[in-house]
This record gives C-alpha cells, sequence and structure tokens, in this order.
C-alpha cells in the first residue's frame, strides 16, 4: 500500500525493468532501461498498461537494486515511466543513478510535484488530471497523444507554458493511429514548431 512506501525513495513500487530501444519522442533510437514504477491516478481510459495503476499489485523494491541492475547494461541512460512516477520521492534513485554517470529521464504527466535530478523531462500531461504549473516551465519535452481534433487545441494551451527551448511533439494514440495519423501531418506542416513523435517500438516490435 502506497503508505508504506518511505518518504525517501529508498523503496519503490516495481512493475518492471527491461533494457530496449527508446520508441518514442526526442529520444527515439536510442538504447535505454526502462524502470517502471507502479501506481498511478490518472486514469487514461486508453492506457495500454494499466495494470500499472495498483502501486499494491506490484513488489517494493529497493532503489539501490534498481540502479545496480540498471548500471550492467551498456546503454547509460535510464529512463523512469509508470504508471505515474513522480507519485514518489525520485531525489535518491536519480542521485544514485547520476553517482554511476547514467542519464536520467523520466516520463510524467505532471499531475505530482517535481521530485529527482534529470537529464531529459518528458511531460506528456493528460486530460483527466492536468499537470501542474510549477513542473511546465522544467519539461524539455512536451508529448501531447492525440486522441481526437479538441487535442490540437488543448495541446497548444500547454505549447504555451513550456519554455521556448522545449520540443514540441504530438504522437497518435496508437489505437486510433490510421484515422488520427492524416490529421497530425496536416496540422505539423501547418503550424512547424510541433513534430511528429511515432511509437516505433510498436513498429519494431519490441518493449
Amino acid at each position: 500500500m502506497a503508505h508504506q512506501i518511505p518518504a525517501d525513495g529508498t523503496l519503490l513500487p516495481l512493475m518492471e525493468e527491461f533494457y530496449t530501444i527508446q520508441g518514442e519522442g526526442f529520444n527515439t533510437g536510442k538504447a535505454a532501461y526502462f524502470i517502471r514504477l507502479g501506481g498511478c491516478d490518472v486514469g487514461c481510459h486508453w492506457c495500454d498498461v494499466k495494470e500499472s495503476w495498483d502501486a499494491e499489485l506490484h513488489p517494493l523494491t529497493l532503489s539501490d537494486d534498481i540502479v545496480a541492475k540498471a548500471d550492467t547494461f551498456p546503454g547509460k541512460a535510464v529512463v523512469i515511466t509508470g504508471g505515474e512516477p513522480l507519485i514518489y520521492n525520485l531525489d535518491y534513485l536519480t542521485q544514485k543513478l547520476r553517482e554511476r554517470k547514467i542519464l536520467t529521464f523520466i516520463e510524467t504527466s505532471g499531475a505530482y510535484p517535481l521530485s529527482g535530478e534529470w537529464d531529459w523531462i518528458c511531460l506528456s500531461p493528460k486530460k483527466f488530471k492536468a499537470p501542474r504549473p510549477d513542473i511546465t516551465p522544467f519539461a524539455n519535452e512536451l508529448k501531447v497523444i492525440v486522441f481526437n481534433k479538441s487535442d490540437f487545441e488543448w495541446a497548444e494551451k500547454y505549447a504555451e507554458t513550456v519554455s521556448e527551448n522545449c520540443k514540441l511533439y504530438l504522437q497518435p494514440e496508437w489505437s486510433r493511429s490510421k484515422e488520427i495519423t492524416p490529421l497530425i501531418i496536416d496540422y505539423v506542416m501547418a503550424n512547424p514548431k510541433w513534430e511528429i513523435s511515432l511509437q516505433t517500438h510498436k513498429f519494431l516490435n519490441i518493449p
């Protein structure tokens, strides 16, 4: 249960960990070690890892053990994802990763306070639980999942809240990609500050 997770972040509910190729966004194509933490209350109906929502289903794991395992792989970059990883204090985990010269990336909805030291913050805001305004200026990458036409206007709202150096991505929701991708192509051609992100790992058939 969430209240048993120590506030210092030395134990975290680990759903899965795997070494793969980053499939989407700015770092597409790069080798990375993914650490997926359990626990999320954002509740996206199209979430493809709904089994991550309940933190109690996933074993509390020593952050030191997570770091040691990550360090055994040649790609020295870790992506912390979820679930919603910022439910937890990630200061300890990222400090230990950086001590081993491992780059730290996070994928977050921004719905919780920012913790941890990050080389790259991918903010993927969700309508179901909006990002905190104190997080959006720190995003290196804004990645908006487009499920229907109204999401373009919503994406522009958050583009106004990030820094001018933040990369802007529109990504078709996988189950609706056939309908949505042509709309994104037209939108990006008309609004070239945006770029297209595709879930290339699904085309490559890797995790």
